[in-house]
């Protein structure tokens, strides 16, 4: 499963792929209406998948790799990257509280209605994981 979360911990967008997939392959398709900037992990990083989501008004920004020249990153970019975090507190959440890694399913169908109801109970809680960006408004 792969998640684009926004920075109030809402679904904008997700996929369901194969294990072996790469990570990189859907993320055009994820973030396809999206502009501004996107945080991902190390996996993410391509030369080729930062220009294409750049011209459309996306920039990915990501930590570097070892061997790797630095990429000037604005501050507010940097303070960003370390709360890159929520997106695996939203799929701990997923994981343990709404159990989406249950895997007795019987049928292709049962498998996608359980998928499909936990995301709207994740959706439809209250207190979601976000982040506090009081020093960023205006």
């Amino acid at each position: 499963m792969h998640l684009v979360i926004n920075e109030i911990g809402e679904i904008q967008a997700l996929t369901l792929t194969k294990g072996n997939v790469d990570d990189r392959k859907p993320l055009p398709t994820l973030t396809k209406r999206l502009t501004g900037l996107l945080f991902g992990d190390k996996g993410y990083i391509k030369k080729e998948l930062f220009e294409k989501l750049f011209d459309r008004g996306l920039k990915l920004v990501t930590k570097v790799k070892k061997g790797m020249k630095n990429a000037l990153i604005s501050l507010k970019e940097k303070i960003l990257l370390r709360k890159r975090s929520i997106i695996e507190t939203v799929f701990d959440s997923l994981k343990n509280k709404f159990e989406i890694e249950h895997t007795r399913h019987r049928s292709p169908t049962n498998f996608l209605i359980h998928v499909f109801s936990v995301l709207i109970s994740y959706s439809m809680q209250s207190k979601k994981p976000s982040i506090s960006m009081p020093f960023f408004i205006g």
